[in-house]
């Protein structure tokens, strides 16, 4: 079974088939430039949204008079509940449509933050958590929405756009955050604001030009079982990825329920990590929690080490922020100098990553931490955006929202690991947990190493099973 491969019966179906296309190759070229824009806004608006609220999350719970320890279990429900439903929503949008799944999952995580606006005791607060654990994964279905937009070679300069864009709202969002909670009920008004965010999010993907926007899909598409497709994708002036799923889908068989074609991709999506994409996950594990570890004590780490104040830390945090943002706009020129060969420079950004957390782990200079900060926000912003491009050159683009949700909850998995290990390698030192990251990083290195994936540098020809 192929997910999402229409075949050309199936082509000219969709979200744009209703209309005849006219358009001709420079104003298809417009339309898209304009579609990418609109979901950088609507990248930038859901962090800006979420990172005005996030901050305050911890110091609410308390303040609703409950313990540490059931203010802990309760914060971890949101990762728990991304782990299992990252997968599923991704592979819902490759069967749904991009659109579709787009707005329902803003529009309730609009309704877990209004609900969280209302959140006096910690029933209502643990309840608004739901929503948003279950659908918060817009920036995951616009990544594959970005992948399905754009050629092989252009992915990776847009995913670093798109991240770019992202993260000036996570930059932005706890400054206002910050300054709205000095008003009376200053939480409250701060979810209602971000409930107000999301539906505006939603109303613009609602007005995105989906009619006037080309794909791009190469013709040798990647199935599920590990083979090529036998019907090349072709752009008929619609989104393929984002709407012919489906359709494509009952012009091969029967028509069957939506959850249906989900659990029959997740199955034959199980069969494909386990057989070529299980070692890009296991560096994707590697690599997270290695600079997960890195952060996880690096206030208290600075405070120990060099009596390095909080506040001056927190400045430090957000020099490093706003650096790995601006990263994203070097991965284009990275990309061009290393001909657009994403493993090299995934390899090459880890062997950097894993030297700066030596340094950062060694040093006694308080100017050194500054030099290898520096210079990780610039290596793991790269290699964030690389390891994403790379799942999708080996697992295949028209399965790109199941194969990034996969990502995203091995994402999760490190995030519920990197606490644990951090908390015991503290236990014997304040550089404990950055030296386990950089062994972690080594192993990875070690991997990638040793299962360098058999495709050329320019993504031009696919990953073949054996």
């Amino acid at each position: 079974m192929a997910l999402g491969v229409p075949g050309h019966g199936a082509s000219r179906q969709g979200l744009a088939s209703e209309t005849p296309v006219t358009a001709t190759a420079p104003s298809s070229a417009v339309s898209s430039r304009r579609f990418l824009l609109w979901l950088y806004l609507v990248g930038f608006l859901d962090l800006f949204g979420v990172s005005m609220v996030v901050p305050l999350l911890n110091l609410h719970v308390r303040s609703l008079g409950v313990s540490p320890v059931v203010a802990g279990i309760v914060g971890s429900s949101y990762g728990i509940l991304q782990l299992f439903s990252s997968t599923f929503v991704g592979c819902w949008s490759d069967v749904v449509g991009r659109r579709s799944s787009l707005l329902v999952c803003i529009l309730l995580s609009a309704l877990g933050y209004l609900l969280l606006g209302m959140s006096t005791n910690v029933f209502l607060f643990t309840l608004a958590r739901v929503p948003v654990g279950v659908f918060k994964h817009t920036l995951s279905i616009s990544r594959a929405l970005l992948s399905d937009l754009v050629t092989e070679k252009e992915r990776p300069l847009v995913l670093g756009q798109f991240n770019t864009a992202s993260g000036v709202g996570f930059i932005l969002g706890p400054v206002v955050g910050g300054y709205l909670t000095e008003l009376d009920g200053g939480f409250y008004v701060t979810a209602f604001i971000c409930c107000s965010v999301f539906l505006l999010n939603a109303g613009l993907v609602w007005l995105l030009p989906w009619r006037e926007t080309s794909l791009n899909i190469p013709d040798n598409g990647w199935s599920l079982d590990g083979k090529h497709t036998t019907e090349p994708i072709k752009s008929e002036g619609t989104l393929q990825g984002a709407a012919t799923t489906s359709t494509a889908r009952r012009s091969e068989r029967t028509v069957q329920a939506p959850w249906v074609e989900v659990m029959l991709a997740l199955k034959d999506m199980k069969n494909l990590i386990f057989s070529v994409l299980w070692d890009v996950f296991l560096m994707r594990l590697l690599m997270g929690v290695a600079v997960m570890l890195y952060y996880s004590n690096f206030v208290l780490a600075l405070e120990e080490r060099f009596e390095v104040r909080p506040k001056t830390t927190g400045y430090l945090i957000s020099y490093t922020s706003a650096l790995g943002t601006l990263a994203g706009f070097a991965v284009g020129p990275i990309l061009r100098l290393y001909k657009h060969n994403s493993y090299m420079v995934l390899l090459h950004s880890s062997v950097l990553t894993c030297l700066l957390l030596v340094v950062y782990s060694t040093t006694c200079s308080m100017a050194m931490v500054v030099f290898s900060s520096t210079l990780l926000s610039f290596s793991t912003t790269i290699g964030r955006t690389c390891i994403t491009d790379l799942q999708l050159s080996v697992g295949g683009a028209q399965a790109s929202g199941t194969v990034i949700g996969v990502g995203q909850s091995v994402t999760a998995v490190g995030r519920i690991l990197a606490p644990l290990l951090s908390g015991v390698a503290q236990e014997i030192s304040p550089c404990g947990p950055p030296s386990l990251g950089a062994a972690l990083a080594l192993v990875a290195i070690l991997i990638m190493t040793l299962n360098r994936p058999p495709f050329s540098g320019d993504g031009s020809e696919r990953l073949k099973q054996e």
